[in-house]
This record gives structure tokens, C-alpha cells and sequence, in this order.
């Protein structure tokens, strides 16, 4: 009954998330830090200007193909809640094919703009943004992990 409740909530909560865009990403961000993310890197970077300009410029360019790439593994969260009590092989390959594009995907638009923002505030600023941004998505990452149910019902809330 517990993990039917569980599947219940992620598909409701997948669903609402899917009518409000990225909110999902910036709740789990605002609950984990108590500020949005454009305001927790700025206080992290504290750059000058003509740096911080030239940086914000390539850091809204960033954040629209990480936002799509976040859709992406929202709608990858719906897809397992929607399909967890009758998984094939077949659905689990799917999703944990789609799951590892999702992820290198995110790995190359790092190393991607990795280098754009070397370019503007230099290696050690660019690392310390890498940085920052690993340390986020491994948060978001964690929350979602943590929401959803394992195949094959490891529970995770007793202690052994």
C-alpha cells in the first residue's frame, strides 16, 4: 500500500510538474539553499564587472539547454512512475537508455560551456562555476532518487 501511495504522489507531482516547466528544479533548488539558482551562483561567483556581464550573458544560454535537458529527466521520472507496476524488459531498457543519454547529455553542455566561460572569467572562475553546478544537479538528482521507487522494492526508510 505504502509504495502505491508513493507511485500515486510521483505521478500526480510528474504531472503537475509537467504543466509548470522547470518549477519542479527551482522548488527542489529554493528548498535545499532558501534562494533561486541565479541568485545562489551569483553570490557563489562574485564576479566584476566587465566579467559578470560577459559571464550572465553565456550562463542564460547555458540555463535554457540545461532547463531542456531537465524537462527531459522530469518526463523520464513521469514515464518509470506511469509504468513501475508493469515494467517490462523492454520499458526498463528504454528508460535506462534514455536515462544515460539524459545524463552524458548534461556531462557535454558542461564540458561545453566549460569552455565558453574560460573564455570570459578564466579557468579557475570557469572550474569554480563547474563546480557549483555539479554540486546543484547532484542535489536535484539525489531529491528526485530519493522520491521515487527502486525496482524490485528496496526500502530505503528502514535503517539495517
Amino acid at each position: 500500500m505504502k509504495k502505491l501511495l508513493l507511485i500515486a504522489a510521483l505521478a500526480i507531482s510528474s504531472a503537475s510538474f509537467a504543466q509548470s516547466g522547470m518549477k519542479e528544479d527551482v522548488e527542489i533548488l529554493q528548498s535545499l539553499y532558501g534562494k533561486d539558482k541565479k541568485d545562489l551562483v551569483g553570490a557563489y561567483m562574485k564576479l566584476q564587472e566587465p566579467q559578470a556581464a560577459e559571464f550572465w550573458k553565456i550562463y542564460d544560454e547555458y540555463e535554457l539547454k540545461r532547463k531542456a535537458l531537465g524537462q527531459k529527466k522530469m518526463e523520464l521520472v513521469k514515464d518509470y512512475a506511469n509504468n513501475y507496476e508493469t515494467l517490462t524488459d523492454e520499458k526498463a531498457d528504454e528508460l535506462a537508455k534514455a536515462t544515460l543519454k539524459n545524463n552524458a547529455d548534461y556531462e557535454k553542455l558542461a564540458s561545453k560551456y566549460y569552455g565558453k566561460t574560460k573564455k570570459v572569467i578564466g579557468a579557475l572562475n570557469a572550474a569554480k562555476f563547474m563546480q557549483l553546478e555539479s554540486a546543484l544537479q547532484t542535489a536535484v538528482r539525489g531529491e528526485i532518487q530519493n522520491a521515487i521507487p527502486f525496482i524490485g522494492e528496496i526500502d530505503r526508510t528502514k535503517k539495517p
